[in-house]
């Protein structure tokens, strides 16, 4: 969704088959999306628990696991970018993420690579790259970015992630823009919301400091420094923006980080509990002052916020290596 007065996007992390050829194609024409996102955790549901993949997985009995998962991948990516590809003619988004092997995450040719031939196999303009916001991935995020591909740098925790991030983007665009014409290709900044909170709540919550709000502090804080750089192609994407076990309305973190130039792409249930009572209101900017004095404040409760950022950050790609083994041993079968 593109909220016309504000500039704020809403894209669906959730890709799945049978999903793609009806439901999905109702939002994009509703205005409801006008972009999707996927990772090895949401292929890995889709492909254990959808029948739609029956027939290919036939198909591909003879091949190794991760060509199968490629394959798959390949076809329900291009479908969704085929989908999104008339937002993305006019300008409203209209894009969708894959992402690299998660255990190519320390190895930036092997990123490279792999991020190029799958660019080459969707075979469509509208796909953004994603790669794992870590010290290999910030090489081939600016190499991605200077051959005119659209990237996403994900499991972004840290303000220094952020920073490294948005720096590789933006030389690999300079690079790009010496020899073309244009606005150049798109990067995402995918910030990880929830996961503080999960994490944190409770103690800060003793501590007396207000729960569910370091993750979008910590948010805004990064928002204020993607905005700073003024570069019309690049935004900050709010994820991990799902709730659980009912802690907080389901659509808390959509509302509370609704920004102009900003993206926030969320689980479908996120999504249609947003859609019952939408909110037309910016919440971002916050002040850097205010932000300050918030961390300060969390500081003194006894929080380490670089453990809390290298913690996550370790957690994260665990959890997305976790995923893609998961997959792969039930392709295997």
């Amino acid at each position: 969704m593109i909220n016309e007065r504000i500039g704020f996007s809403l894209w669906l992390d959730f890709i799945e088959r049978d999903y793609l050829q009806q439901e999905f194609k109702r939002l994009i024409a509703e205005g409801v999306i006008n972009g999707a996102t996927s990772n090895p955790a949401i292929f890995a549901s889709s492909i254990e628990t959808s029948a739609a993949y029956t027939a290919q997985l036939d198909e591909l009995q003879n091949h190794s696991a991760k060509a199968k998962y490629e394959a798959i991948a390949i076809k329900d990516i291009k479908t969704a970018a085929e989908a999104l590809f008339p937002l993305y003619e006019e300008g409203k988004d209209g894009l969708v993420s894959i992402e690299v092997d998660p255990f190519l995450c320390d190895d930036m040719d092997a990123t490279v690579e792999e991020g190029q031939r799958l660019y080459r196999k969707i075979g469509m303009e509208n796909v953004m790259i994603k790669i794992p916001a870590t010290d290999a991935g910030y090489g081939a995020m600016s190499q991605l970015i200077s051959e005119g591909i659209h990237v996403n740098a994900t499991l972004i925790f840290s303000p220094m992630q952020a920073l490294k991030s948005l720096d590789a983007m933006q030389e690999g665009l300079k690079i790009w823009r010496a020899t073309h014409e244009g606005a150049g290709p798109q990067g995402v900044f995918s910030v990880f919301v929830s996961r503080f909170d999960r994490m944190l709540d409770k103690r800060l919550e003793r501590a007396g400091v207000q729960p569910g709000r370091l993750g979008i502090v910590n948010a805004a804080r990064i928002y204020n420094i993607v905005e700073a750089r003024g570069e019309s192609v690049f935004r900050t994407l709010f994820a991990s923006t799902g709730v659980k076990d009912n802690a907080y309305e389901a659509d808390y973190y959509i509302k509370e980080l609704m920004a102009s130039h900003s993206v926030n792409t969320a689980p479908l249930a996120t999504i249609e509990a947003f859609l019952e009572h939408p909110l037309h209101a910016p919440k971002l900017p916050m002040d850097d002052e205010a932000i300050e004095t918030f961390f300060k404040i969390v500081e003194e409760a006894g929080v380490d916020m670089q453990n809390v950022y290298k913690t996550l950050i370790e957690e994260g790609l665990e959890s997305f290596k976790d995923a893609f083994s998961r997959l792969l041993s039930h392709l295997e079968r």
